[in-house]
């Protein structure tokens, strides 16, 4: 898990990234043999119960989908405002089409 704002700050500004309605994933290439994730939420997405329901939601997630994050890299998932009502399977259909675009 990714949680250092200097390396958030990197891949943001220098990642390759994709973006729908209710995901923006950023990602960059890395030295080490792993795969690291980091999860981003406004505090205008509501309060903090529903902000970390959103974040096990998409851990939840990117563990079902392991096999669509590629190896060496590091992926920043900001979730959008818009996921808000949205069903797992929704989230799921949405995150999966971002990452496809992503390879």
């Amino acid at each position: 898990m990714i949680k250092d704002q200097n390396i958030f700050n990197r891949l943001i500004t220098k990642g390759k990234y994709k973006k729908n309605n209710c995901f923006v994933i950023y990602k960059d290439h890395i030295e080490e043999n792993l795969t690291n994730f980091g999860i981003a939420i406004s505090k205008k997405y509501g309060k903090a119960v529903e902000r970390n329901h959103i974040k096990r939601i998409v851990r939840n997630i990117i563990d079902k989908n392991r096999n669509l994050f590629q190896k060496n890299y590091n992926y920043i998932i900001m979730v959008r405002k818009d996921c808000k009502n949205k069903t797992f399977n929704e989230l799921n259909d949405s995150m999966t089409a971002v990452l496809k675009e992503l390879w």
